[in-house]
């Protein structure tokens, strides 16, 4: 494991913070209904959503606090360190292949700006309304985009993962399949993938849509059942509609800010915003083909004008109402990345109190929470279960 930055806590340290309480947040309600939940999961994955520890530990991108997003060295570093699922990306290469990248735009996670034989395929597009210029995934075939090598995306915040600049190249979906197979036989437990298609009306307008070959994918390896160890998402409703009719497998919404809405509401002249897709009636047409929903944590506690936190809202209980689970996104223990309250010191970069945000969170009654730092949120899970 990397050291952090000069002038940031240390491991240890960080892992002996103390929790704050969360009384003065108002965090009452459902803290004792997820504790209680908690403590009666198995943990064992057996493949079923009710097998999940809750609070359920989601390695979002692997362990990207810790190692270059979306590769082999990421995801097994999330599950060497107990990250109950670990999360891939999805977008497609120009022949079709699925790989895991958090973005089409690589221009930022792989060397390809560094690639003179690439030089030419710098381009703008817009996708899902928004211009970028940069190398896009959908321009490489799968041959030549295993020759570009991943990189930190955010060098600034973790310059120590810039260690690992060019270890690893992009992997594909099928590659992780084959991982989770392996590890998991290893283990005696399957490993449990939490599986995102990233703008998926846009990929489809280039013929190169995600749900099919998703769906062949999953099915080839036996992870299309509704008890299998993986749960697809997407910030598109239509997708996860799409794959319902496609596999059995468990899928959850995710959801932005309340006056975003979803793209492809926006290309279908749907009016609806988030704002109405977490009110009861929009719960309940989610519950009609999704076992779960993926709110930002703004969603599950807002802040004020400072940044901090203020009392929570009432979408874990609605969303509990209608049977569906909650897994937020995305604590980090940077400052820079933490509500106001817990930030600590003048560095961006030092680590704040993130078990103190862990615990307001908890509080609220979510299942699970995806993180850049899967040991950090399994001691913060362990305090708030009280073990």
């Amino acid at each position: 494991m990397t050291e952090r930055v000069t002038g940031t806590p240390g491991r240890r340290a960080l892992l002996g913070a103390a929790v704050l309480g969360t009384a003065a947040l108002g965090l009452t309600g459902t803290a004792a209904h997820a504790a209680e939940r908690g403590r009666g999961g198995s943990g064992s994955g057996h493949g079923s959503l009710r097998d999940l520890p809750v609070p359920t530990v989601i390695g979002h991108r692997g362990a990207s606090g810790y190692r270059p997003e979306h590769t082999l060295g990421s995801y097994q570093l999330a599950l060497d360190l107990g990250a109950h699922i670990v999360e891939q990306d999805l977008v497609p290469t120009k022949d079709g292949h699925l790989v895991c990248r958090h973005e089409n735009d690589i221009t930022g996670t792989t060397d390809v700006a560094d690639r003179p034989e690439f030089a030419g395929r710098r381009t703008t597009k817009t996708i899902d309304g928004v211009s970028y210029t940069g190398w896009f995934t959908e321009d490489f075939t799968l041959a030549e985009l295993k020759t570009l090598r991943a990189t930190e995306r955010i060098p600034g915040n973790r310059p120590d993962n810039t260690l690992y600049d060019g270890r690893w190249t992009v992997p594909t979906f099928e590659e992780v399949l084959r991982w989770a197979d392996k590890e998991g036989r290893k283990r005696g437990k399957p490993v449990w993938l939490y599986v995102e298609t990233k703008h998926p009306t846009y990929f489809r307008s280039l013929g190169l849509g995600l749900e099919e070959p998703l769906a062949r994918l999953l099915r080839r390896y036996g992870r299309d059942r509704r008890t299998s160890p993986l749960i697809l998402q997407s910030f598109e409703p239509g997708s996860i509609q799409r794959l319902a009719r496609l596999v059995d497998t468990p899928r959850v919404v995710l959801l932005s800010g309340p006056t975003s809405r979803p793209w492809d509401f926006v290309e279908s002249g749907d009016p609806r915003t988030v704002a109405d897709l977490i009110k009861p009636a929009g719960l309940k047409w989610i519950a009609s083909y999704a076992q779960g929903i993926g709110p930002t944590l703004d969603l599950i506690i807002p802040k004020d004008a400072s940044g901090r936190l203020t009392r929570p809202t009432t979408l874990v209980k609605d969303a509990h109402a209608r049977g569906l689970r909650l897994h937020p996104y995305t604590l980090r223990n940077e400052n820079s990345f933490l509500p106001a309250d817990f930030r600590r010191g003048t560095d961006p970069n030092a680590y704040g109190d993130v078990f103190g945000a862990y615990a307001a969170y908890f509080a609220t009654g979510i299942d699970g929470i995806f993180t850049d730092h899967p040991d950090t949120a399994l001691l913060a899970a362990a305090d708030f279960n009280g073990r």
